[in-house]
């Protein structure tokens, strides 16, 4: 627990700004290069809670790195390097305002709208008489704003495009980008016997070409369900066995949180992290297929501070 990562406070050649998100601390590099740290912050319901998670930081760099390679022949993609388990350095470009979620399935908070009698979803329309954890019959998409600061709030392709945040030419590309980057992403899953179930992309552009940015695949961006027992438990109406950081979003409703204006967030004891970070090593085995290598973590900051100054001296 000491050895967390929950707050930098770097200064690096060249170094222009920095912003310091929910999760990850980005420190921009003269006006084209990105390092990206993934902290061991942990956020759900948009609030960032009290503690770390022991190697949380280390598990989404490295699961997002591999699938941004293994995805670099759909979009081409900001990732440069990873000169620190913790680290990734790439290109800056410039952010949409909208984050592309696409679902698979009736879960989650399309569930709980569904449930409350909603039968659109970001101007989709929804089938009648779907359950929980059912399979669309083709994949939706349900973009959502993409906020500095506050929540995310759902939104429809025509009021995107009314409003100006992308054109109606480069939002149709980033709906295609966003089906084939879910199709891989199911491919790759079915082979590790999981089902992606859904996942959101963020895009960015630099010299007017479209690129893939921020995390991709990991398991706080995407839900992914077990495939060998997915039909069964749906069958019987139970839950489903997933790998997500669904659980941690668990655990909060059933202590009385759910982000809400005067609700406390539930004690995060050592035990309760460190049982959240033995999860979130088992979605990276799950997810990648190999075993998880702790990093060094004697001394985090210093590690990476000198990961970080080494990689800027080759560049």
């Amino acid at each position: 627990m000491k050895n967390t990562l929950v707050r930098t406070d770097f200064n690096f050649a060249g170094q222009t700004d920095v912003y310091h998100g929910k999760v990850r601390d980005v420190y921009s590099i003269g006006d084209d290069l990105l390092l990206m740290i993934a902290s061991d912050r942990i956020s759900a319901f948009d609030v960032v809670l009290p503690q770390g998670i022991p190697y949380k930081g280390q598990v989404l760099n490295q699961i997002a790195a591999k699938f941004l390679d293994a995805t670099a022949d759909i979009v081409p993609n900001w990732k440069l390097a990873t000169p620190d388990p913790m680290v990734t350095a790439g290109l800056r470009c410039e952010q949409y305002k909208v984050e592309m979620v696409i679902r698979g399935y009736l879960t989650g908070s399309a569930w709980r709208e569904y449930k409350a009698g909603a039968r659109t979803l970001c101007g989709v329309p929804l089938p009648e008489g779907m359950k929980e954890n059912e399979k669309f019959p083709t994949p939706i998409i349900t973009p959502t704003t993409k906020e500095d600061v506050g929540h995310d709030e759902n939104i429809s392709k025509e009021e995107i495009i009314s409003q100006g945040l992308v054109s109606k030419e480069e939002y149709e590309q980033l709906e295609k980008y966003t089906y084939a980057l879910f199709q891989r992403g199911t491919e790759m899953a079915a082979q590790k016997n999981l089902i992606l179930v859904d996942t959101k992309y963020e895009f960015g552009k630099k010299d007017g070409k479209i690129y893939l940015i921020d995390e991709i695949h990991t398991p706080d961006s995407s839900r992914y369900f077990y495939a060998d027992t997915y039909q069964e438990l749906f069958e019987k109406g139970e839950e489903q066995r997933q790998l997500s950081k669904e659980f941690v979003r668990k655990w909060l409703m059933d202590n009385g949180f759910q982000g809400k204006e005067g609700q406390q967030v539930p004690e995060m004891t050592e035990e309760y992290c460190n049982s959240v970070s033995e999860r979130y090593i088992e979605l990276y085995e799950k997810i990648v297929g190999e075993k998880f290598v702790k990093a060094e973590a004697g001394d985090v900051l210093a590690r990476i501070e000198k990961n970080i100054n080494d990689y800027l001296k080759l560049r």
